[in-house]
């Protein structure tokens, strides 16, 4: 009788992806796969793609190439397969099958047609798929964390963004699924709890009519995990109710990532967000007088099509005047398949470097001056591995979200173990990270 094959998945991308791949994982683990880390012993490897961006699908062709210079019989999953389909299937031989963003939970079904010789075309052009608590899972983050999706997909249609046409509109899962779903991570000693979506802000409109948002935070507030941390909140979303939920939940973190993207009314009229310079001040002012300890980070795009430098200048003043805590820079992508990709006035790829530079380095002030707030202060921070030269332990305080915040580098680390949360003296910072000695 003929042994399963092995499967191995290269992982690239979000943490939306980072779910999709280890909802894959699950199911062929629980049909008998064998899953191996190792690409060079696999049979199959399954690339779950990124196509936010240029550089993104770049690193995933480059990736796909590879294998394929190997050998390997590859399977190619995510924003890419949705996305370009049949360009793939032409120019990659070596692909016996595409899954789409909608239908990564076929991928068993897909993997037994592609053992008997067929190439799989898997890929919905209506997205309505969303896995719940039941889909089985295979965590690949550390032991401590886990991401939870609470929708998929987005009924905004931002000038320079493909993610709806790569990921369908808006679905929302039930309060009751996201809540088992979490008690069952919290029952594996899970610490900390990050929920994902595109827009978060707009939890259950598709399902319940209206944002039920602050009603899922209180929800959580009775799962016994110490840090439930939330992942972009449009500014419009944050209602008084919902502020007043972050701030009533304890174990819901005040750590708020506004995907704000400009300041300027008319450079946001032309990503089509018109709705949001009409109150990003005083939105983020009322953010500050509701939770004054909230921790604040947002992303920018710089070089817009069309963008002045005075309009640049009036994003630098904005980033002047609030002082997020952390803050990410990307130049303009031109995204075939957006209206902003044919928008006239496009930036010189050297001036949007420039501006991205320049804007940067303003913040990197800020952010030091925001960690050094911190020293002086005992704070939780949450181990999550070892230095393996100095032994120090490494972990996060609530203020850092993983891979795109700071670090916790921490003294004296055999009182702290992995895994679990240690109170800290903060001694010391540099623009990123702090430095502690465990209490």
């Amino acid at each position: 009788m003929k042994s399963a094959p092995t499967i191995a998945i290269a992982h690239l991308g979000c943490e939306k992806n980072r779910v999709d791949t280890e909802h894959m994982l699950g199911l062929l683990v629980q049909s008998g796969y064998n899953v191996d880390t190792n690409e060079n012993l696999a049979d199959y490897v399954i690339v779950n793609t990124c196509s936010f961006i240029e550089d993104a699908r770049r690193e995933s062709i480059r990736t796909i190439l590879e294998l394929a210079e190997c050998g390997k019989r590859i399977v190619i999953a995510g924003c890419m397969a949705q996305h370009f389909q049949q360009e793939l299937l032409d120019e990659i031989p070596e692909a016996v099958a595409l899954v789409g963003t909608g239908d990564y939970h076929k991928i068993v079904e897909v993997i037994q047609r592609a053992e008997q010789g067929e190439r799989i075309h898997a890929v919905s052009e209506e997205l309505t798929y969303i896995a719940d608590e039941t889909v089985p899972r295979y965590r690949t983050t550390n032991s401590a964390v886990a991401y939870v999706r609470v929708a998929e997909g987005c009924d905004y249609r931002c000038a320079f963004c493909i993610i709806p046409h790569l990921r369908g509109n808006q679905r929302s899962r039930p309060i009751e699924s996201i809540v088992k779903e979490c008690q069952q991570l919290a029952a594996e000693g899970v610490q900390e709890i990050i929920l994902i979506s595109q827009i978060t802000t707009n939890y259950g409109i598709d399902l319940y009519g209206q944002p039920r948002l602050a009603e899922l935070l209180v929800a959580l507030g009775e799962v016994d995990v110490p840090w439930i941390r939330m992942h972009y909140a449009y500014p419009t979303g944050l209602t008084p109710k919902v502020l007043n939920a972050i701030k009533q939940t304890p174990n819901v973190l005040p750590y708020l990532d506004l995907p704000l993207q400009h300041s300027h009314p008319d450079v946001l009229r032309a990503m089509n967000r018109p709705w949001q310079g009409r109150v990003n001040d005083r939105i983020i002012d009322q953010i500050k007088e509701a939770i004054p300890h909230a921790v604040l980070r947002t992303t920018f795009i710089v070089g817009f099509p069309g963008e002045t430098e005075e309009q640049f200048n009036h994003l630098l003043e904005f980033i002047d005047r609030h002082r997020f805590d952390h803050v990410g820079a990307f130049t303009f992508s031109a995204e075939e398949g957006t209206p902003a990709f044919s928008l006239p006035n496009q930036i010189p790829e050297a001036i949007k470097q420039e501006r991205r530079d320049e804007l940067m380095a303003k913040q990197q002030a800020i952010s030091l001056a925001q960690n050094q707030k911190e020293i002086g202060k005992i704070v939780d921070v949450l181990i999550e591995e070892e230095h393996y030269e100095t032994q120090a332990a490494i972990g996060r305080s609530a203020r850092f979200a993983p891979d795109v915040d700071g670090l916790v580098y921490v003294e004296s680390s055999d009182r702290c173990r992995i895994g679990e949360i240690c109170p800290v003296e903060i001694l010391d910072c540099d623009i990123y990270d702090l430095y502690g000695r465990a209490v």
